[in-house]
């Protein structure tokens, strides 16, 4: 953690990033009638992840930190959520569904460890 400068070196922070951009391309592909719907909620809770990991960073805290760790990690779950509902009602192809619980996987792993980092600073 040392060789951090900020918490846009972080691996969970760059990777959560990437997966907004994939999140928001699949997403401009859903029906149109879900603009206010399903898209809306995808979208935010992709956007979610990078910045509660940026505001936790930003915290005086370990413990305030890890509070929005939680938080993001709390998104990428709802993330899923919904991508697995968009699936099941066909708005998504299984390969981008795929492509998408790949990444998701990812950002959980490096966000678990990046919380286990903070808790044991406390």
């Amino acid at each position: 953690m040392d060789d951090i400068k900020s918490y846009t070196d972080l691996d969970v922070w760059q990777k959560s990033r990437d997966l907004v951009i994939t999140i928001y391309e699949m997403s401009k592909n859903l029906p149109r009638e879900e603009q206010f719907g399903l898209i809306q909620q995808i979208r935010r809770s992709a956007i979610s992840i990078p910045s509660n990991i940026a505001e936790g960073c930003g915290r005086e805290t370990s413990k305030d930190t890890i509070r929005f760790l939680y938080i993001a990690r709390g998104s990428l779950y709802e993330l899923e959520s919904q991508l697995y509902i968009a699936s099941d009602l066909n708005y998504i192809e299984k390969s981008d569904l795929d492509n998408s619980l790949e990444k998701i996987v990812e950002c959980k792993k490096l966000l678990n460890g990046f919380i286990n980092y903070f808790k044991s600073l406390s």
